[in-house]
Parts: structure tokens; sequence; C-alpha cells
């Protein structure tokens, strides 16, 4: 019997988990990843601050798929396959362990994401999956005869045939997997960045960077955007989950307005405009002789909160007896309500996420496979599909890769 030929277009996340599904599934296939760049799982081991945020600790489907601001439906019935519990242990069995963070996060005990990227590599070689990097796909046709097999030229000019291909070449534009999916009558979504900071030019940032709020509430005006969580100033502008969650939700319409739009930040969000200006009143009568500036009665970092007094129109060193009503109103809505013009954005490079992709109406959700032609497959970013922060995207890759895999190994996931 004929040894079944498997490519795999792509050296990330996806494109191993699959290698090695499949691989593992039926030892008879001979598998191929082929990587266009000299650095297989580059995004593995940048991610997370080069600690990799493997997954994340929510381990029911319907919870889990409302993270994803594109896809959430066509990933419920996957996560019931693969999930990240099946992840953990799937990294547990191959001797790395994970540990959940107070946020859900999931990290491996090392905080070092080469262990990820070691044991995805060894996993791969011990199932005799072949490597072979600074090559991509060229080109791809239907082979002739009755079996779905495909032409691949690679960029070597080479010509090599396969009977399954998976294409888990990411999200960028630019990238040819979406030209062999569109030549092969696959609709794609334009690809625009999905996670990524707020530049902001605003005098009560400036001077800021690094401090940080564990919780803050953000919001665009003119849309029903809204998020909470931690809020980071840096030397642009604003990140931090309360930014990213914002940016991905809102990855569409915030790219149609050319990232310039007024954002909402309530800085202590147990607090509105008039509730904040009654506790600063208490807070005016029990430490009358206290600096403002010395002294924050919410617990926001005495840097932020200086900002925010000035902006408010006081003096830090002033004493709060002699801070009028008026003045407390001002400050309850610098806190609380402030207004921060956005001109622009950053990627956030640990986490280079896209939306866009293939259609995912064109894909069978079982095999991960093409509904329009068939042994063509889809796993990853190549998929009109992303999550929020926190190794949300990651599970999307291994759930999508390792049904691939199992599909193109000739078994159902």
């Amino acid at each position: 019997m004929d040894q079944r030929q498997i490519i795999i277009a792509g050296g990330g996340a996806a494109g191993f988990f699959a290698a090695i599904a499949c691989a593992e599934a039926d030892p008879s296939c001979a598998v191929t990843i082929y990587e266009a760049t000299a650095h297989p799982l580059a995004k593995v081991k940048v991610s997370g601050g080069g600690r990799c945020n493997v997954t994340h600790a929510c381990f029911e489907p319907r919870e889990l798929v409302k993270r994803y601001p594109r896809g959430s439906r066509e990933l419920l019935g996957a996560f019931h396959r693969w999930q990240p519990r099946d992840t953990v242990e799937w990294f547990a069995q191959r001797g790395v362990e994970l540990k959940a963070e107070a946020d859900g996060r999931m990290f491996p005990v090392t905080d070092d994401s080469q262990t990820i990227v070691d044991c995805l590599m060894q996993a791969a070689e011990k199932a005799g999956v072949k490597l072979v990097t600074r090559v991509g796909l060229k080109q791809v046709t239907r082979g002739g005869g009755a079996s779905p097999t495909f032409d691949v030229t690679l960029t070597t000019g080479e010509v090599v045939s396969c009977d399954r291909l998976l294409l888990a070449t990411g999200g960028n534009s630019s990238n040819t997997g979406f030209e062999i999916a569109r030549q092969f009558g696959h609709m794609i979504e334009p690809p625009v960045p999905s996670l990524f900071t707020f530049h902001i030019d605003d005098p009560r940032l400036k001077e800021l960077s690094g401090v940080s709020v564990e919780m803050a509430a953000t919001a665009v005006r003119g849309t029903s955007l809204k998020e909470r969580g931690p809020l980071l100033v840096t030397h642009w502008g604003l990140s931090g989950p309360a930014i990213l969650k914002l940016s991905a939700w809102g990855a569409r319409l915030l790219h149609d307005c050319d990232y310039k739009f007024t954002l909402f930040v309530n800085w202590a969000p147990t607090f509105n405009p008039e509730t904040l200006r009654a506790e600063l009143e208490r807070a005016r009568a029990a430490n009358p002789k206290k600096q403002l500036g010395t002294w924050c009665p919410v617990g926001l970092p005495l840097r932020l909160w200086e900002k925010l007094l000035v902006a408010a129109g006081l003096k830090p060193d002033a004493q709060w007896a002699t801070v009028p009503g008026a003045g407390l109103r001002a400050l309850a809505a610098q806190v609380t309500a402030g207004e921060f013009a956005v001109a622009g954005k950053s990627m956030f490079k640990e986490e280079f996420v896209t939306c866009g992709g293939v259609r995912l109406s064109e894909v069978d959700f079982k095999t991960m496979e093409s509904r329009r032609v068939s042994g063509l497959h889809f796993a990853g970013e190549v998929l009109d599909i992303d999550g929020i922060t926190g190794g949300f995207n990651f599970q999307a890759a291994w759930t999508g890769g390792w049904l691939a895999g199992r599909a193109m190994a000739g078994g159902v996931a």
C-alpha cells in the first residue's frame, strides 16, 4: 500500500500540532512541514513576553467561545472535541506541566517559551515528521486521477505531490496561503489587525510609561464597544488587557475609522462621577490637612493621580480642605469619565493577531477540510478566527491543528 503523503504549509503552532496529530494517528503517513522562514514556531517563542501563554483555564466550551470575536459559533463543536483540558493533558503526557495564573492564562511552569518549542519539535521528530525550513509554497494544482491529490510547486522550483494539503500559513495578508485558498474558490475576508495598542498623545499620560491600574473600564465613543481589565500606560499611549480586548472586538470598526476615535477611560470603575464625588467629599472631611498629591482615596498610582489632579485644575501640593466642590466634581470626572483622543495603533508584537482569512462557512469544522476542495484543510490564523488576549488564539490553533491532523490521517477526530 502506498504511503499517504501529507504536506503542511506553515511551521507555526497550528501546523506543528496538525503534523504531530497526523503522524501519531497513522505512523504510515509521510508528513512534511514546509516553513518559508528560517524560524519555525517563531510566534510561540516570543509570545507571552517569552513565557508562551499556551492556553486559558476555561474548560467549558460554551464559556470558551465567548472569547472569540470571530469564530465562536464554528468553534463550539470543535472545542467539544479538543479544548484547553486536552491541551494541558497533551503537554503533560510529553513532560511539560502547565500552570494557571489568577487571570486564567496558562503558562509552562518553567515560564520559558523554549520549553513549549522544544516539546513540539521533539514530538514532531519522534513522530517522524519532516521539517523543511526556508522553503514555502509557490503554487498548487490538482493532480490527475480519481483520488484527491495536489501538485505543489515549492519556492525552490521543485514540484512535490501529496494526498492531503494543510494551509496553516498564518494571517498575514501577504502569505501565499490566502492566494492558494482563493485560487481554489475560497472567499478571503480582508485581514486587519486584531490585537493592538492605542496611540494617544496626552499630557495626562506623559512620563507615566510603565504605570498600570489593576482594573479599569474602557469604551469607544459612538459604539457599543466597552471592556474592563488591567490598563497599562506605555511610551506611546495605552495598552493592557482592557485595551487589547477592546481592539479585538472592534478590529473591523476601528480599522474602518482609521484608528482615530475618542476613548473613554474610568480609572476606578467601582465609581461613577456622582458616587466618586461623594467619596471625595468624605475624603476631604476626613483628611482636611493632607496634601492632595500624597494620598489617593481610590488607590490609583500616585504618579497617575497627580496627573489627573492637574488635569482637573488642582494643585497636588494643596490641602484637601482648600478644594471647592467644583474642583471635586472636575476630579471625579477625570478619574471616572476621562476622554482621550486616539490617533493610531501599534501592534502588540508579542501576540500579533489578525482578523480575516478564509471564510468559515466554507470549512467543515469536524475535519477542518474545505467544503470546496476535498483533501484541502485549514488551521490557525489563515482562517477568519481570532480570540482576545489570554491564550485563546493558541487554543484555536491547537484545536484546529489536532482536528485537521487526525482527519488527514484518515481518522475522524
